[in-house]
């Protein structure tokens, strides 16, 4: 797979994570990149849930993608 389409398909999944989590940042975003625990991390900065709630969260996104 080339650069030019994984670079695609991440600005896809992360305007699907953005519909999802709306408080994430675009730098949040930029740090994420294939990485669902620094995810479930900034969802549990940025909500104020428990950890397993938000690693719960990324593993039902998955799931639906």
């Amino acid at each position: 797979m080339n650069t030019d389409r994984i670079a695609g398909q991440w600005k896809q999944l992360s305007g699907r994570i953005k519909q999802q989590w709306g408080k994430l940042t675009e730098d949040d975003l930029k740090f994420t990149e294939g990485g669902s625990e620094y995810l479930a991390g900034k969802i549990q900065e940025r909500y104020g849930i428990a950890r397993e709630a938000a690693e719960q969260q990324v593993r039902d996104f998955q799931k639906h993608l």
